[in-house]
C-alpha cells in the first residue's frame, strides 16, 4: 500500500460515515500520525510503505474510525488553532472556534496596554491567553467552575509561556476579587432543549457544562450583567459572545444593568456574535 492509497481509503470511509470534510480530515490525521508535511507526502505518495510503517498505518486507521464515529478531529489530535496560536484541547473544554476570535478581536480593539482583564467561563483559556499574548494587559485572569477545564487551561498557559496569567476555579464571580478594566466571556448560551439537536460532534462529545445556557439560553448573561458592575472599574467594558439570535435580548440586559454605548458586532457570516458595552466613568459619561 502507498500513502496515496491509505489516505484515499480514509477519505472514502469518512465520506461513508457522514463527515462533511472527509478529505481535509483524512489529510490532517495522516499529517498527525506520520509527522509529515504536504510536500513530503506529494513526493512519496506513490512509494509503498516500508514494513516499519505497519504500526503507524494501524494507528491511522484507528483514528480514522474514531473520526467516522463523530469524535471531533481536535479531540483526536489534542490540539486546535485559535488567533494563530496552538492550544491543547480535550473533552473537558469546548473546541476553540473562529467565531470566538470575533470576541478577542473586539477586546483587543479596546484593551489598552497595562489594563486588567477578567475572562469568565475560560475553558481552554483560549480567550484570556490570546489577550495576554496579543494585548499586553497588566493583569489577566481566567476563571472557570470546572477543575478539569482549568487543568487544560494551565497546560496552555505553560505551552504559551504566559505564567503571569492567573487561573481561578470560580462559579462566575464566586471567588473573584478586585475590579477590572474589562470583563470578557463566552458563556454557555445554547437553550437546553436544543442541545440534543446540535451536530453530533458537539452534542455527543463537547462538555454540556460549557454549552447549556438554561431553558432560554440567557441564564449566564443575566447573572454576568447583573453582577459585572461590582467587578468593573468606572468606565470598564463588558464584552460577551452570543448566539446569532441573542443580540437584542443580551443588549437589553446590559442596558438594564446600566451599561452605556451598548453595541453588537457581527461575525464574518453577518450574524450577531458579540455584545459589548461600557459602564459610566467617574463623571457619568460613556
Amino acid at each position: 500500500m502507498t500513502p496515496a492509497q491509505l489516505v484515499r481509503e480514509a477519505e472514502l470511509y469518512l465520506e461513508e460515515h457522514g463527515c462533511s470534510d472527509a478529505r481535509i480530515d483524512a489529510w490532517y490525521l495522516y499529517e498527525y500520525v506520520f509527522g509529515t508535511n504536504r510536500t513530503q507526502f506529494m513526493l512519496g505518495r506513490e512509494e509503498p510503505f516500508s514494513p516499519e510503517a505497519k504500526e503507524k498505518i494501524e494507528t491511522y486507521r484507528h483514528l480514522t474510525e474514531r473520526r467516522g464515529m463523530g469524535e471531533p478531529l481536535q479531540y483526536i489530535t489534542g490540539e486546535a488553532w485559535f488567533m494563530g496560536l496552538r492550544f491543547a484541547v480535550d473533552p473537558s473544554v469546548l473546541i476553540p472556534r473562529a467565531d470566538t476570535e470575533i470576541l478577542v478581536e473586539a477586546a483587543l480593539d479596546q484593551l489598552q496596554e497595562g489594563e486588567s482583564v477578567l475572562d469568565l467561563c475560560t475553558g481552554s483559556g483560549c480567550i484570556i491567553l490570546s489577550l495576554a499574548r496579543l494585548g499586553r494587559p497588566g493583569k489577566a485572569v481566567g476563571a472557570d467552575i470546572s477543575a478539569a477545564a482549568l487543568k487544560t487551561a494551565q497546560k496552555n498557559r505553560e505551552l504559551l509561556g504566559l505564567s503571569q496569567t492567573e487561573l481561578i476555579q470560580s462559579d462566575l464571580f464566586e471567588n473573584i476579587t478586585g475590579r477590572y478594566d474589562m470583563i470578557v466571556s463566552n458563556p454557555p448560551y445554547i437553550p437546553s432543549g436544543q442541545i440534543p439537536h446540535l451536530m453530533r460532534e458537539v452534542a455527543h462529545h463537547e462538555p454540556v457544562l460549557a454549552l447549556d445556557g438554561s431553558q432560554d439560553g440567557l441564564a449566564f448573561y443575566r447573572e454576568i450583567t447583573r453582577r459585572a458592575g461590582d467587578y468593573l472599574l468606572p468606565g470598564g467594558r463588558l464584552l460577551m459572545e452570543i448566539g446569532m439570535d441573542q443580540g437584542q435580548a443580551v443588549s437589553g440586559l446590559m442596558l438594564e444593568a446600566g451599561f452605556l454605548a451598548v453595541s453588537v458586532r457581527k461575525d464574518l457570516a453577518g450574524l450577531d456574535r458579540v455584545v459589548m458595552g461600557r459602564l459610566p466613568d467617574q463623571k457619568g459619561q460613556a
